[in-house]
């Protein structure tokens, strides 16, 4: 066996050496890093009962919400069914109303309007003849003044 510097190890052993060291160091490399993933996936765990604890009362709530929003929504639809059958009932009183009052109506307001403007009419004609009537009195006061004075 031949020995390095008079240490005593030989060629072999000094690499038997460093692979041993080699792997000591990778193992506690390894273990530091299970520990570390150890207490990663405990807070993970931890947290996951937390999120649960609080979530299932959270649903709890939204499903009350839901059912009472669901009964809402059924009171909404009677309310709009409702609505609905007065809209019809209105629509078909307004075409009753129409088709009995309506015609007539319609012939009086007509009627009234033509005898309104009628008499506006007749009333205008009577103020052009009054103020026609005016005027040639006025030229004739005039002519009259004029040959009374000249």
């Amino acid at each position: 066996m031949t020995t390095l510097a008079g240490g005593g190890l030989s060629g072999g052993e000094v690499a038997g050496l460093i692979v041993a060291v080699f792997w000591a160091v990778l193992v506690c490399f390894i273990a530091y890093v299970l520990v570390k993933l150890g207490k990663v996936v405990g807070d993970t765990g931890k947290l996951v009962n937390g999120v649960t604890d609080q979530t299932v009362p959270l649903l709890g709530e939204v499903t009350t919400s839901v059912v009472h929003v669901n009964a809402e929504l059924e009171r909404v639809d009677a309310i709009t069914a409702n609505v609905q059958t007065i809209s019809g009932n209105v629509s078909a009183l307004t075409g009753l109303f129409a088709a009995t009052l309506g015609s007539p109506v319609i012939k009086v307001a007509a009627f009234s309007y033509g005898v309104r403007r009628a008499m506006n009419e007749r009333r205008e004609q009577d103020f052009k003849k009054r103020m026609k009537a005016d005027a040639k009195a006025q030229k004739a006061a005039r002519r009259a003044a004029r040959g009374t004075s000249g």
